[in-house]
């Protein structure tokens, strides 16, 4: 008995005297790993820093083979507002005195090469579809070392919801509505003449020119437009929830999301509500993909069966059978000398429209307030975390994305 425990004893011994022997190597192994990656790390930090450094250069870098002479010619006056990469001034012609807009875009916020590449295409747009009178006129592109200039045409007769809501004697028709839309279309028709497709038309992209009653209504922002072949889709999702077609949704778009959304606008138009809402983002999309608008509540039942079946032909889901822009532009109640009637529509689509143009702009100054109290350095560490996480390179980060990251975080 007393060899058995003796052995054992001797046993467990060498067993506790191994296992002490294994945990030295492995912590002399863990330290040779450590004292290993600390020069890795240092590597990778040097070479973040220096691909930092070529990122941030590379609009400072590019030659646009814009004219050199924009101080020569303009003098800058007020701001008329900004966005994420340059501001937008009134600007006037040392020649003649004329008065013009000036999107002025900083070069040292052109971080990657493809903000470049979509300053080269704003420009190469306007010169395309410059002479349309509905579209904001181009006038020439200039640089210098810091910026990019864009002239252009100066609209000064406000933006079309508050345009509507500020009609003194109250009356707004369906008739108003069909002009309003009329010239959406012309616009939409010409790009996608053009093999242009627009990508973001909402009310806030349209200017009037002037405060005349008659004035022309103008597409001013092109910043998402994009050319494409004929046969081909986008892959991407771009444009704002409540316009977005369902094909964008689904990575198969092309200029039938542009009739889409001149539906959108016309429904709001015609009721002062959005047809498709919810609270959060993926909820609007949601409603997008699986729901009709609503044609039944007030002030629906008021409204012409002309506008209503203008709009279901337009909010089509499947966009092979959706109306094309020059088909919509032949319907009878948006074509000039049209059936749209001239009566004043229900006073509930003002006030409609004017609790949606509240909303709109309160997101939008929380946006902007949000996006004010970060500093450039911060800015550039949230654009590396969403291209970490942005795997596909879609440039927006899908639910199953998410969920990976959130999956990676916690093991």
């Amino acid at each position: 008995m007393g060899l058995c425990l003796s052995t054992t004893s001797n046993k467990n011994r060498k067993k506790r005297d191994n296992q002490q022997q294994s945990q030295s190597n492995n912590n002399n192994n863990k330290k040779k790993i450590t004292q290993k990656k600390k020069p890795q790390q240092q590597q990778l930090q040097q070479e973040k820093k220096k691909s930092n450094l070529n990122r941030s250069s590379v609009g400072k870098r590019t030659d646009f083979g814009y004219e050199k002479d924009f101080d020569e010619k303009y003098s800058i006056g007020k701001l008329l507002g900004h966005g994420q990469f340059g501001y937008t001034f009134v600007a006037t012609d040392k020649s003649n005195g004329d008065r013009v807009a000036v999107k002025r875009i900083d070069k040292k916020k052109m971080t990657l090469p493809i903000a470049v590449e979509d300053v080269k295409r704003e420009v190469k747009i306007f010169q395309a579809l410059t002479g349309h009178e509905n579209v904001v006129q181009f006038y020439n592109a200039f640089e210098d070392d810091s910026y990019v200039y864009i002239v252009m045409e100066l609209c000064e007769g406000g933006e079309l919801l508050d345009r509507i809501l500020a009609k003194k004697d109250k009356r707004y028709s369906e008739k108003d509505a069909a002009i309003i839309v009329r010239q959406m279309l012309k616009v939409a028709a010409e790009c996608h003449l053009h093999g242009l497709v627009h990508r973001d038309l909402k009310p806030e992209n349209f200017l009037f020119k002037s405060t005349k009653d008659d004035s022309p209504l103008k597409a001013t922002d092109f910043g998402l437009s994009d050319f494409i072949k004929p046969g081909r889709k986008f892959k991407d999702i771009v444009g704002s929830a409540y316009y977005v077609a369902p094909e964008v949704l689904k990575r198969q778009s092309g200029p039938e999301s542009d009739v889409w959304s001149i539906g959108v606008i016309t429904y709001i138009l015609l009721c002062g509500r959005r047809p498709f809402w919810n609270k959060t983002e993926d909820g609007i999309f949601k409603e997008v993909l699986k729901n009709k608008p609503d044609f039944h509540r007030k002030p629906w039942p008021s409204i012409s069966n002309s506008a209503k079946d203008f709009v279901q032909k337009l909010l089509v889901k499947d966009p092979r059978v959706r109306l094309t822009a020059a088909q919509a532009l032949s319907h009878p109640w948006v074509r000039e000398g049209g059936d749209a009637s001239d009566i004043p529509v229900d006073i509930l689509v003002l006030s409609n429209m004017r609790k949606f143009v509240k909303y709109s702009r309160f997101k939008q100054f929380a946006l902007r307030a949000l996006a004010s109290t970060l500093n450039e350095e911060e800015l550039s560490v949230l654009r590396d975390q969403f291209d970490a996480i942005d795997v596909d390179k879609s440039g927006c980060i899908s639910f199953d994305e998410m969920k990976q990251v959130c999956y990676s975080s916690q093991t």
